[in-house]
């Protein structure tokens, strides 16, 4: 594949200074590991080739790298405020009526009373009902489970947030 080949996002994104890119990709996952295996696969060739070594690093975080990922994320439905990405992401709690926001606030909390960290899943296209059934089916899971089923969630948020930053207009 030659340069003219390569998508203008992507070649973007591979020719970005090395203290840019990081910033770039710690926007898009806050685990420092996920970001340095990234980085140290510089340049790709296909926006497949960026999602291929972004699971493969997702694959490969530890306990402590998937704790720091999972600190980057908002609760759901409270999106950080001022950040247009998990403002996008939780859009669909939007709708939601000031019941079923209170009764997803309790039970995010005893997920992370049980758990330890924030209620994370790949939010984006989710109604408040679905994001309130899913964390009342998680709750009941093993902590090893539950670490599993985090682990593949973030890695569908970050393929998500990968594709913006490759794929959209930068």
């Amino acid at each position: 594949m030659t340069s003219t080949d390569t998508p203008p996002g992507l070649a973007r994104f591979n020719a970005l200074a090395e203290h840019t890119a990081r910033a770039a990709l710690h926007e898009t996952c806050a685990s420092t590991a996920w970001a340095g295996h990234l980085l140290a696969h510089r340049p790709y060739a296909t926006a497949d080739d960026l999602y291929a070594a972004g699971d493969a690093a997702m694959a490969a975080l530890t306990a402590e790298d998937l704790a720091e990922a999972m600190a980057g994320h908002p609760p759901i439905g409270r999106p950080t405020p001022g950040d247009p990405v998990s403002a996008r992401e939780q859009r669909g709690m939007a709708g939601a009526s000031a019941e079923l926001r209170a009764e997803l606030l309790e039970l995010n909390l005893a997920y992370q009373d049980r758990f330890g960290h924030v209620f994370l899943i790949c939010a984006t296209g989710k109604t408040a009902a679905q994001l309130r059934d899913a964390v009342r089916e998680r709750i009941s899971h093993t902590p090893e489970r539950e670490r599993e089923i985090v682990r593949t969630e973030l890695g569908k948020i970050n393929r998500i947030r990968l594709a913006r930053l490759v794929e959209g207009d930068a």
